[in-house]
């Protein structure tokens, strides 16, 4: 029987974190994806390995055995990272492409340069502007070696063999409408008004395809817009209705935040290139100097109030965690 230790390490993972779910944000993958691995992992021994019968998963004699071994599989790649660190001493040095879209260079991109200057001055950090479908095809020709993508967490894309994946933020979407439409109570009275969507391969254009075809929405025109400035200027204008994150819809003014059933969520993580040489220990110092330049940034948006706006606020301090739906916010001097 050959077994596929990777395989083995998501079990352990499923053990861990006690779901699919919680293992796939554990992991920085999709939730299907870690339920493929698994489904693989029981046909690879013949054996089930997690009880699905009940209102929790739980795993079976199998399962258990397997997950420690993936545990001790963990535990041997970590010694060994560790053992390869003190041998090869090496600086810290040399160039770092980041990919990022224009939202998360505004907001975190100087905070980062100016912590690298002061931790690791020989790292010489580039930002490139990059979209999620270009963006990962530089990461995996090797033009960028950082990139924070943001994407829809039920039709994540893939990613590229040799990276690992950090969470960034997690929030969930929103159906926002002009102030002057009123609220609606159900999601099929907006069907045949005016909607701003977004490309059909962005996170909001795929969220928003999906809300469509739940509910049987259809626009009687289709606004597109890539950047949030560009939407803020039609949602201002009383343009349309969109599906937006609920950090950006709560920042906006003279729109009416709906309590209308949205699925999924939105999340932006940090992906780095892994491997030996001065290189990837490079990439991986850049990435988790952005996390805390994420960090940083959110706690002074908190000090000058102004969460709501940020991207960072969410799910920034335990990526393990999904956060808790916010209050729907209405148009001040609204019931």
């Amino acid at each position: 029987m050959d077994l596929d230790p990777r395989r083995l390490l998501v079990l352990s993972a499923i053990a861990r974190s006690g779901g699919l779910a919680p293992a796939a944000r554990l992991l920085g993958l999709t939730r299907s994806a870690v339920s493929q691995q698994l489904a693989s992992l029981e046909r690879e021994v013949g054996l089930p390995l997690v009880d699905r019968s009940g209102t929790r998963l739980e795993l079976t004699a199998a399962g258990r055995t397997l997950a420690a071994t993936g545990d001790r599989i963990g535990q041997e790649l970590t010694r060994a990272a560790q053992q390869l660190g003190s041998v090869n001493q090496q600086v810290i040095q040399g160039p770092v492409a980041i990919g990022a879209t224009s939202w998360v260079l505004a907001r975190v991109a100087v905070r980062a340069l100016r912590l690298l200057a002061r931790s690791h001055p020989r790292v010489e950090p580039r930002f490139v502007e990059a979209g999620p479908a270009n963006g990962l095809q530089q990461l995996r020709l090797g033009e960028l070696h950082v990139l924070v993508i943001t994407d829809d967490r039920d039709t994540a894309l893939p990613l590229p063999p040799s990276v690992r994946a950090q969470v960034l933020s997690e929030d969930y979407y929103r159906v926002v409408v002009p102030a002057a439409w009123g609220e609606p109570t159900a999601a099929a009275e907006l069907s045949g008004r005016p909607w701003i969507s977004a490309p059909a391969h962005s996170a909001r254009g795929r969220a928003f395809a999906r809300f469509a075809g739940v509910h049987g929405v259809v626009p009687s025109v289709e606004h597109l817009a890539d950047h949030m400035i560009a939407v803020q200027a039609l949602l201002a204008g009383q343009i349309g209705a969109a599906v937006l994150p609920a950090h950006f819809a709560a920042q906006l003014e003279q729109v009416t935040v709906t309590a209308l059933p949205v699925t999924g969520s939105q999340i932006t993580r940090t992906l780095h290139r892994t491997g030996p040489g001065a290189t990837a220990a490079a990439a991986r110092v850049v990435a988790d100097v952005l996390q805390q330049a994420a960090r940083d940034h959110a706690e002074a948006a908190t000090v000058a109030g102004h969460t709501k706006g940020d991207i960072t606020v969410r799910t920034l301090y335990d990526p393990t965690e999904v956060p808790p739906l916010s209050p729907s916010r209405r148009t001040p001097g609204r019931p």
